[in-house]
């Protein structure tokens, strides 16, 4: 991404990312350098789902986030359920 991209975590994020176990907040952490560093990661397999986009955390977890100009919001990060909430909205 070009320029400086601020990351903010929503309260539901911090709740969920809290709430999982410790192999995985260590996976998100991982992700997360990848995210900030180059998006197209292969390993983030970012994609749009409704009017948010995903990516992977692992074969089982997702986080969900919103691009508003050079904020990126992460709203939501849990197992593949959480995709089925996303795709209800």
């Amino acid at each position: 991404m070009a320029g400086q991209i601020d990351f903010i975590f929503t309260k539901e994020f911090k709740k969920s990312y809290l709430e999982l176990p410790a192999n995985i907040q260590k996976k998100v952490k991982k992700q997360l350098k990848f995210f900030e560093a180059d998006p197209k990661h292969p390993s983030l397999k970012i994609h749009r789902l409704n009017d948010d986009w995903e990516f992977y955390v692992d074969i089982h977890y997702r986080c969900f986030f919103q691009r508003e100009g050079d904020k990126i919001y992460f709203l939501a990060i849990g197992t593949h359920k959480i995709v089925d909430q996303y795709k209800r909205r």
